[in-house]
This record gives structure tokens, C-alpha cells and sequence, in this order.
């Protein structure tokens, strides 16, 4: 089965050439016109890769980025940009934003599918490494999370073996962490920076005796710690 791909691009030109080049390589390619479109698309397929134009309306690349980068579901999708914009500063920037590789207009499109083909058979390699990639151990983590709040009339609360003093902001961090938030969702909530939660969910781990985040509420809901 061909490697699928979203390519978006608000000039309808340039976008339906790159379409029928890759195409003609064997990928499959769907193309979006702003990133809204694109959007949409996404919640139907998820694709194996977007190449995305940053110079949009309304959206731009950067922000849609953004968009993928804070749901779990696209957050290690492979994303190349393509931009009229070819300063340092600017491939700078894209890179800090996320995305794995960028190429100035007017670019070679040989170029373009050997980026493509190396960033999927990077994805490839490292997801056959691990027996699962980091997107589904997340996936896998919040599906745990909210197994045992639907089943929570089950657990069978006991008092904690030791009295566990946590602060006003740790338990704010418990709560959000046992509504099955993560890191990012957590300190955009909470107006902090996610360094911040990372360290406050460490200090439950270890004032807690766990090592992950479902043992971490597994443990608050049998302890009563959290509501």
C-alpha cells in the first residue's frame, strides 16, 4: 500500500503540480487548499506525512503546526514545510516550531520526494524499534486513565498507608492528570510552563511510590486523593 499524504497549499498551481509529481512516485496524496481544510481531512485520515505552504490565509503554516503538535493523535506526524520564505531565521523558526524538514521555493521536486521517502522510512524504523511509537503509548496511557474513572464505583477506596501532604498546586496537577490532560493541556490550564508540570508531576511520583502517570491515578482514586 502506497504511503499516504496531505499536502496543503493555497495556490492552486503549485499544489496540483507537487500533487501529480508525487503522484507519479507512487504516493497517495490528498490536497487541501488552507489548513481548515486540511484539518477537517485529518479527523476522516490520519496521512503517513503533511507538506504544508507556511504563506496561508487565516491559518498560516506556523499555527497550524501549532494545531498538530498539541493533539496527541498528530504529535509525531512527520510535517515539511514549504516556503517562499528561505531566510536562516526562518528555517529557524519552522524548525523550532516541529516540523522535520524545509524547503524554499522554488525547490527541485526530486528533492522533495527524497525528503519525503527518508522522513517515512525514519518513521518506519523507529516505530518497528520500540514495538509501539510514543503517540501510541500516550494514546494508550489516557484510554487507561478514563477506563478507570468510567469504572470508578469499582475501586474499592482504603486509607492511605502514610499521610501524603501535597501542596495546593500538586493537587491541581493530580486532578487535571487524572481527567487524563496532559503535560501541555495541563499548564495552558493551570497558566504555567509545561517544565513546571513536568516537575510537579515528578514530585507526585515520588511523594506517590509511582512511575507513570496510570499508576500515578490508579493510585489517587484508591487513596481518595483525588475527586
Amino acid at each position: 500500500m502506497s504511503a499516504q499524504l496531505l499536502l496543503v497549499d493555497d495556490e492552486p498551481g503549485l499544489r496540483e503540480a507537487v500533487q501529480d509529481y508525487l503522484q507519479e512516485h507512487g504516493f497517495t496524496v490528498q490536497a487541501a487548499s488552507n489548513a481548515g481544510d486540511a484539518w477537517q481531512m485529518l479527523q476522516t485520515k490520519t496521512p503517513d506525512l503533511v507538506i504544508s505552504d507556511i504563506m496561508m490565509p487565516k491559518v498560516d503554516g506556523y499555527q497550524f503546526l501549532e494545531q498538530l503538535r498539541d493533539d496527541p493523535r498528530f504529535k509525531s506526524l512527520p510535517v515539511v514545510f514549504l516556503t517562499a520564505r528561505g531566510m536562516t531565521t526562518d528555517r529557524i523558526q519552522g524548525y523550532q516550531a516541529g516540523c522535520d524538514a524545509y524547503l524554499s521555493k522554488p525547490f527541485d521536486p526530486d528533492e522533495l520526494v527524497a525528503i519525503v521517502e527518508n522522513l517515512l522510512e525514519r518513521r518506519t524504523a523507529t516505530s518497528g524499534e520500540g514495538g509501539s511509537t510514543e503517540l501510541e503509548a500516550i494514546a494508550r496511557q489516557i484510554a487507561e486513565i478514563r477506563g478507570m474513572l468510567d469504572q470508578r464505583t469499582g475501586i474499592v477506596q482504603t486509607p492511605p498507608p502514610i499521610r501524603i501532604d501535597l501542596t495546593p498546586r500538586e493537587q491541581s496537577v493530580l486532578d487535571l492528570v487524572a481527567q487524563g490532560l496532559m503535560n501541555k493541556e495541563i499548564a495552558r490550564r493551570l497558566e504555567t510552563s509545561v517544565r513546571n508540570v513536568e516537575k510537579y508531576v515528578s514530585r507526585l511520583f515520588s511523594k506517590t511510590g509511582t512511575n507513570s502517570r496510570t499508576e500515578l491515578v490508579r493510585y489517587a482514586l484508591e487513596h481518595g486523593l483525588t475527586n
